[in-house]
């Protein structure tokens, strides 16, 4: 028994040691380590920025490409550096970037992730200077200012002139339309009815002086005009475009059904006419007055006998005749509807461009849709003491007890901090101000503040974080640091990247942090006024 007791302990014992080899290998497996040739730099200078990765040989893995290194700029990435250990087993590679700033200021390189094996690990933060260049006035002359120069300003045409001429055209066209659209109404409620018309046009063509001239081609087209069209509007509506047999064998098929009740005779002397007029039209054929005289005398007797031959309506046909003219009617009005808004919407595009033109967009899309930080900044203000020790502050609303902070440092989380906010993150305009009280003697590192701001933003979604900072000295002599810049939050809601401008004001005093955070959206010229009019109007108070 005991011998099987004494066989068991040994197998665990051994699997252990095997186990704890393996995870040594594992843990060891990979080693990160990040370095720069400097921390102080001039403008425009470049700082090499170094990672090292040590791994086995079939390890994969990826250092960071593209600008991550922000709010400093990375000039350059050089190839990958690949160095076997003396061991055998591990390779050890380096890449190296050169950054650069463009604007005197601290900052801080944010860390860097590395994949090994799709594991990601991460660099340390780094804190760099960036100082502006002296300049050696031994060396290099210092000029004076120029005077300005006065210049002739170009002759401009006033842009809101041409916005207002092209308003003025739409709306001239949009009258123009109109009237010619009731013109047109006008001369068709005019419009003889087409009985009056065909004998109008006869008596017409006697006064004309066309037979006595012999145009007998033009004569005899508006004899056959005038009956044709008689017929297309009261019996055949294809009567316009028929040919002589084609309107003649409808007539005669009309009659058959006793649909007109016209003698044959009418319908015959009817053809004869036609023909003879086709013969003259387009065959080029001559005619004597006499006859075309004649021939003018039986077509008004033909028109009269067609329209003795319509039998009279019936009440479904009246009933469907009514119809059509209401139908007719709806249309009218449809059109004119339509006409009416497409007329007052051009006018309406007319006034909003003259408007835009004269005024400005930003101030049209105000007055128009409004803007909740403008309404902020306009409304009545609230001045009030929060958290121990206590901030005086003026803000557009009053801020209500939070549990939860965007930016206290990782220090601060021991203690209880006092919270008041408004307005939540992704809003237009949010503003958190912190109070945290800390035993006597307290020492409080603002580099170390800063560097846990930076993580404490990461860890809240924080993207592409610019951060400068910048101490200030309230009239205790006590010195605080302010921390200001952008970053790029994901809206939950819309999942679009979102950029956000955010000041935060530190101050530690008489074992106290205050913290005031002030984050809105960049480019809000109404929020970043607010913003400034809060950070001017912030009293620390130093007798708590």
């Amino acid at each position: 028994m005991k011998q099987l007791l004494k066989q068991i302990l040994v197998s665990k014992l051994l699997f252990l040691a095997v186990f704890g080899v393996l995870f040594l290998q594992q843990t060891s497996a990979q080693e990160i380590s990040s370095s720069v040739d400097t921390t102080q730099i001039k403008i425009g200078e470049q700082i090499h920025y170094k990672i090292k990765v040590e791994a086995d040989t079939t390890s994969i893995i990826v250092f960071p490409e593209g600008q991550t290194f922000m709010p400093l700029e990375m000039v350059e990435a050089y190839k990958i550096d690949t160095t076997k250990l003396k061991a055998g087993k591990n390779w050890q590679l380096s890449r190296e970037y050169a950054l650069t700033q463009w604007d005197s200021g601290a900052y801080t390189i944010p860390r860097q992730k590395i994949l090994v094996n799709n594991q990601p690990f991460f660099t340390d933060s780094v804190k760099v200077e960036v100082a502006t260049v002296a300049v050696d006035t031994t060396k290099q002359e210092i000029f004076p200012i120029k005077p300005t120069i006065e210049i002739e300003k170009p002759m401009q045409f006033p842009l809101w002139i041409v916005w207002l001429l092209i308003g003025l055209l739409v709306i001239a066209g949009i009258v123009f339309l109109i009237i010619k659209l009731r013109k047109r109404k006008l001369e068709k409620e005019k419009q003889l009815p087409p009985y009056e018309q065909a004998i109008q046009t006869l008596h017409k063509l006697d006064e004309s002086k066309t037979l006595e001239h012999g145009e007998m081609k033009a004569y005899y087209s508006t004899l056959t005009t005038a009956i044709k069209r008689y017929i297309d509007e009261e019996i055949d509506e294809r009567a316009l475009e028929s040919t002589t047999d084609e309107l003649i064998t409808r007539l005669n098929r009309l009659k058959e059904n006793q649909k007109i009740y016209l003698d044959q005779k009418v319908i015959d002397e009817l053809a004869e006419i036609l023909r003879r007029a086709d013969l003259i039209k387009f065959a080029g054929g001559g005619m004597d007055k006499l006859t075309a005289k004649n021939d003018r005398k039986l077509i008004e007797e033909d028109i009269n006998s067609i329209k003795e031959s319509k039998p009279e309506p019936t009440e479904e046909e009246r009933l469907q005749d009514e119809a059509y003219r209401e139908e007719k009617r709806q249309k009218k009005k449809k059109r004119t509807i339509i006409f009416s808004i497409v007329g007052g919407v051009f006018l309406l595009l007319a006034v909003i461009v003259g408007f835009v033109a004269v005024k400005g967009y930003n101030t049209v899309k105000d007055q128009v849709f409004g803007t909740p930080t403008k309404e902020l900044l306009k409304g009545e203000w609230v001045t009030s003491e929060y958290g121990n020790p206590s901030i005086k502050v003026s803000t557009p609303e009053v801020l209500r007890r939070t549990s939860d902070s965007l930016s206290l440092p990782a220090q601060s989380k021991a203690a209880k901090p006092e919270m008041f906010s408004y307005g939540a993150l992704m809003g237009n305009f949010h503003i958190t101000i912190t109070t945290v009280p800390f035993p006597p003697n307290t020492k409080f590192d603002f580099d170390k503040a800063v560097d846990g701001i930076y993580n404490q933003m990461e860890k809240n979604g924080a993207r592409n974080i610019l951060m400068k900072d910048q101490k200030f000295t309230i009239p205790s002599g006590q010195e605080g640091v302010k921390v200001f810049g952008s970053a790029v939050y994901k809206n939950p809601l819309t999942q679009k990247d979102e950029e956000k401008s955010y000041t935060i004001l530190n101050l530690f005093e008489k074992g106290g942090l205050e913290q005031v955070t002030i984050i809105y959206n960049k480019n809000d010229e109404y929020a970043e006024e607010i913003a400034n009019r809060v950070i001017n109007s912030v009293e620390f108070n130093s007798e708590n």
